[in-house]
């Protein structure tokens, strides 16, 4: 890999803002209108106002464009706009653009943000129905004629060989779903508020491509959410105590797909998720032994199993063991599973609010926060710790 040491970015910018929409399967409003209230609650969260702005970052995959969201929420001028590609593989991401954008003077307060009908408009999880030709397109073609046409199916590949290596059965995911729901029923803000599930639920639940039930997969959202960056010098001043960006990192591994990458070796891991956990370690000079909570992407439950191999918290195969364990606190707000599906902006937005001492299932003490984007694709993590 091209990066072998430290990186110089992690301390140089903190959170000092986090704002979202309801979160609901019908808005009733335009994805503009979700992202600038977004922004604007962010904004008010963090004692600034849209003048302060000079930087915006979202994904490519949004409607919204960075300078149309700024003309709608008041914002001027724009030193720094910027967009990550590969959708929830994009999460982390926006803020480390950010982070960089802050850390080299381009920018000085940068908004990230994320707003979607996933619901009422467009569903993600419908899978291919059109697209334009390019090479990235080309890829998928290999394994759409043979029936692989949504997320679902792509996923359902991978876990199918997890566990057949380990020698498992599908209940080893069903730890996951359980934990998030039970979280999930303690977060007002959660659509499955009050509504935790037990293994038994889970297998009972139908089946949507073997080995993945319907609890297995997330839910589909509409709503907002926004992230405000700055320098940790400035988060001080402001309204709420900063989350430190200790470490922020972007990974692809070798014979990368879009979520098809089932011409490597090996199917049972993330190499993409190992790129991002090696620099992270590196950069944050933390082990996994020093982390307080952890903010695991999760559309889909075995990807979660993965995640926590590939950052060591727990021996290959053994990550259902370690889930169902409760060791370590994953998802407090419920993730994607339980909470909503904002393409993981809305676990960042936990992960400050773990460090800021508010959340609704808040872990005492918890000062070190691991957060992941997006798995089976190109994607990106961060370490947030609490100001020193």
């Amino acid at each position: 890999m091209s990066v072998r040491t430290k990186d110089a970015l992690g301390g140089r910018a903190a959170i000092a803002g986090i704002g979202a929409t309801e979160f609901s399967k019908n808005s009733g409003r335009s994805e503009l209108r979700l992202a600038v209230e977004a922004v604007r609650a962010a904004l008010d969260d963090a004692g600034l106002a849209p003048g302060d702005v000079d930087g915006m970052v979202t994904f490519t995959m949004d409607t919204s464009p960075e300078i149309t969201v700024a003309q709608a929420a008041g914002i001027g001028e724009l030193s720094f706009f910027s967009r990550i590609h590969y959708g929830g593989g994009a999460a982390c991401a926006t803020v480390q653009q950010a982070a960089l954008a802050v850390a080299t003077g381009v920018a000085e307060v940068v908004v990230c943000y994320r707003a979607f009908n996933e619901r009422s408009g467009r569903r993600f999880g419908s899978g291919v129905q059109q697209r334009e030709p390019s090479a990235e397109g080309a890829a998928l073609g290999w394994a759409l004629p043979f029936g692989l046409l949504t997320p679902a199916s792509w996923v359902a590949m991978a876990a199918q060989r997890y566990l057949h290596t380990y020698g498992l059965t599908s209940q080893a995911f069903g730890h996951v779903a359980v934990v998030d729901r039970k979280y999930a029923a303690t977060n007002p803000a959660a659509y499955f508020h009050g509504r935790p599930i037990t293994l038994a639920d889970h297998a009972a639940s139908r089946w949507i491509v073997e080995p993945l039930r319907l609890l297995d997969c997330c839910q589909e959202t509409d709503g907002g959410q926004a992230i405000v960056v700055t320098s940790v010098e400035r988060a001080r001043d402001l309204r709420r105590p900063p989350a430190v960006v200790a470490a922020a990192a972007q990974g692809a591994g070798r014979r990368q797909e879009q979520m098809t990458s089932f011409y490597r070796d090996d199917l049972t891991g993330l190499p993409e998720m190992a790129v991002v956990a090696r620099q992270l370690w590196r950069t944050c000079a933390l082990t996994p032994a020093d982390v307080d909570v952890a903010i695991l992407y999760d559309h889909f439950t075995p990807f979660v199993l993965m995640q926590l191999e590939e950052f060591g918290f727990c021996g290959k195969g053994e990550a259902a063991d370690f889930v169902a364990g409760e060791s370590l606190p994953v998802n407090t707000h419920g993730g994607q599973l339980g909470e909503a599906y904002l393409h993981g902006m809305n676990g960042i937005a936990e992960a400050v609010r773990q460090i800021r001492g508010t959340a609704v299932n808040q872990v005492p003490g918890a000062e070190r926060v691991l957060v992941t984007a997006g798995t089976g694709v190109p994607t990106s993590g961060l370490v947030l710790t609490a100001d020193s």
